[in-house]
């Protein structure tokens, strides 16, 4: 690996992407093996919060009147489809995500720009097409703290996390891809990830590197 995509883990934070109630197996926005990866996503999430690394969340919420829905989708929701609808409880953060229980998203307030604190280090941010940098303030946020590299993991690899890893990638962001606690994920698809210079490492690897890399 370059130098100058190698993982810098002491300027770090963690992304997760869309791992929202009504995405999970079964449910109304159903990624097939989104349930499975919670726990894995749960153990990177709370080594991240052991050493006080920010964490942010990229959620999706939709309006019901169809509104802020991308095209492909936004007929469904017009016609009274409900999937991570603003308010509902299918629009909140998958269990076990957040420190805490009782958390709930401020759709109002994401579906506005802003940017809802959790903890000094952990917040959410609402974006409102495939990319967590597309029309939000995730980038401002990242270079105020000095962040360098993003750890991403979470819901169905080949729509909004690949997305958001291009991004990043045009950013100058050194990009880590947590490979067992992403849904969605093939091997093309590593491949890929690979010849831009993204590290795929798996939970148990993150752990460690964050572990070790603490300051």
């Amino acid at each position: 690996m370059s130098i100058y995509t190698a993982p810098e883990w002491s300027t770090s934070a963690l992304i997760t992407i869309d791992t929202q109630c009504d995405t999970l197996d079964e449910q109304p926005f159903e990624i097939p093996g989104t349930l499975a990866i919670l726990p894995r996503m749960r153990t990177v999430l709370e080594a991240f919060r052991a050493v006080e690394k920010p964490i942010i969340h990229i959620v999706r919420i939709y309006k019901a009147d169809g509104s802020n829905v991308d095209l492909c989708r936004k007929e469904l929701v017009e016609k009274g489809r409900a999937l991570v609808l603003a308010g509902s409880s299918g629009c909140q953060l998958a269990p076990g995500l957040l420190p805490y229980a009782g958390i709930e998203l401020d759709a109002n307030l994401l579906l506005s720009g802003g940017i809802q604190a959790i903890s000094s280090r952990e917040v959410v941010i609402y974006k409102p097409r495939w990319g967590a940098f597309y029309k939000t303030l995730l980038e401002q946020h990242l270079r105020k703290q000095g962040i360098s590299t993003l750890v991403f993991c979470g819901c169905n690899f080949p729509n909004c996390p690949r997305t958001s890893i291009y991004e990043a990638s045009e950013r100058d962001f050194r990009v880590v891809l947590v490979d067992d606690a992403i849904s969605g994920l093939y091997e093309q698809g590593r491949q890929e990830m690979k010849k831009i210079g993204v590290k795929l490492l798996s939970t148990s690897q993150v752990m460690e590197a964050v572990k070790r890399n603490v300051s």
